[in-house]
């Protein structure tokens, strides 16, 4: 009954194979960057130094980061060529630095879009924070599993453009 079973789970494993798309690198192109946006949901940017601490997290992103400001927001844009190992939504990134997280409803913008929002609280301090990834076809994601497995999937290719916003209270 055993040598039957074995056979049976490779015959199993053999035809869902086809179904599985090849995973194929592609090398990481920073010379498509198309460089940043000037403007942001109608107002202004301006871009903002990273800090030394910034700079470090970001040092082996393989994609483009820039740190920005409308005036009264905070805006985080990263340009991901590829889908890349070391990309994660920024929640994960205030919780390593001391953020408590909590979970907000997600809202949607002027143009129908969805954010994953979440509220980040250390000591005093505490700012609501929202977060997507966006395709050049328009089609977006509010939380990184989904975004992996349609990228893995061949539902969407790079690049992607990664937006937080965060206001503080």
């Amino acid at each position: 009954m055993r040598p039957r079973m074995t056979y049976l789970c490779a015959c199993v494993v053999a035809a869902l194979a086809g179904f599985v798309p090849p995973i194929t690198p592609r090398a990481t192109n920073n010379s498509d960057f198309p460089g940043w946006p000037k403007t942001f949901e109608g107002r202004a940017l301006k871009e903002v130094p990273m800090t030394p601490r910034e700079s470090r997290f970001y040092k082996d992103f393989d994609g483009q980061i820039g740190r920005f400001t409308d005036g009264s927001r905070e805006i985080i844009i990263r340009y991901v060529p590829d889908r890349e190992r070391k990309f994660h939504m920024t929640s994960r990134c205030y919780r390593a630095v001391g953020y408590e997280i909590r979970p907000l409803p997600a809202r949607v913008d002027a143009d129908g879009n969805r954010w994953g929002t979440f509220r980040a609280t250390r000591g005093k301090e505490s700012m609501e924070v929202s977060e997507q990834i966006k395709d050049s076809t328009g089609h977006v994601w509010t939380d990184e599993s989904a975004w992996r497995w349609d990228s893995f999937w061949g539902n969407t290719t790079g690049p992607w453009w990664a937006v937080t916003i965060a206001t503080k209270d």
